[in-house]
């Protein structure tokens, strides 16, 4: 027996989903609505070595950066703040580098004299969430700069602490429901997925966008009638095998007209 039980199906599950499944499929209100699907685009340029830094960091590990010399340099951590810098003083005002911790945002900032000697500079600190970074930067320009620190393991929390708001099932028809809208979710990781276009008989569907959380992942696709007559999408209300929730944008498509899909699975792979 096949696991695609329509031609739709068949389509959905040529595109390349990254399919998971924990139970078994509910479907959600066939009502909703087609929206405009917000594209994220990213450009990548050369970046002055006065520009902001940006890094991606998990707990215990050595970021790599860059300080001002004869400046403030801003270090922030993103959702969470500095609780604690230890630094080896050296003895010699003009031969250290200060550090003044801003209670109100939790960010620090990093004072390096023109005279210091050294041409790196090392210590740790520990965030309010408990994680615990080693800085070892090089001195650079005379300009004051900014990095930003981001850890997953913060996002992870955030996208954990809104699946399990509801029961699993519940949660895959929150999804839906904020792929339709377009909608920002609290740890989730939001892109454009472009896909080739994959036809079956007179539809075509593509893989426009994924959202992806800790346990969860949801797929949008549109759905377009290539065909000479009309669909009935409302008639079709079987996922690929293994979905744990799926939905259409509309209820029935005219030739040439289109409308999103919308897939969720969690981890744990195919029925």
């Amino acid at each position: 027996m096949s696991l695609l039980p329509s031609p739709l199906a068949a389509a959905l599950a040529g595109t390349g989903l990254a399919c998971f499944a924990i139970g078994a499929t509910r479907r959600p209100d066939p009502g909703l609505k087609l929206t405009g699907l917000a594209v994220l685009a990213f450009a990548l340029a050369p970046v002055p070595a006065h520009a902001d830094q940006f890094v991606e960091a998990a707990d215990n590990a050595t970021i790599d950066c860059e300080l001002a010399r004869g400046e403030l340099t801003r270090i922030a951590l993103i959702d969470d703040g500095f609780a604690n810098v230890s630094k080896i003083a050296s003895g010699f005002p003009y031969n250290d580098f200060q550090v003044t911790h801003e209670p109100v945002r939790g960010d620090i900032y990093i004072s390096v004299p023109p005279q210091f000697a050294a041409a790196r500079v090392s210590f740790f600190a520990t965030s309010k969430a408990g994680y615990v970074y080693k800085f070892a930067c090089r001195l650079g320009g005379e300009e004051a700069t900014q990095l930003f620190i981001t850890n997953p393991a913060l996002a992870k929390a955030a996208a954990t602490e809104w699946e399990t708001e509801t029961g699993p099932e519940d949660a895959a028809i929150r999804l839906i429901e904020a792929m339709a809208s377009d909608a920002v979710l609290p740890g989730f990781t939001a892109r454009a997925e472009l896909s080739a276009p994959r036809r079956t008989g007179g539809i075509e569907v593509q893989l426009v966008a994924e959202y992806q959380g800790d346990e969860l992942t949801g797929q949008r696709f549109l759905v377009r009638n290539l065909g000479k007559e009309s669909l009935a999408l409302g008639s079709e209300r079987e996922g690929p095998a293994g979905a744990l929730a799926f939905a259409y944008g509309r209820d029935a498509l005219a030739p040439g007209e289109a409308t999103s899909a919308f897939l969720v699975f969690a981890k744990g792979g195919l029925d």
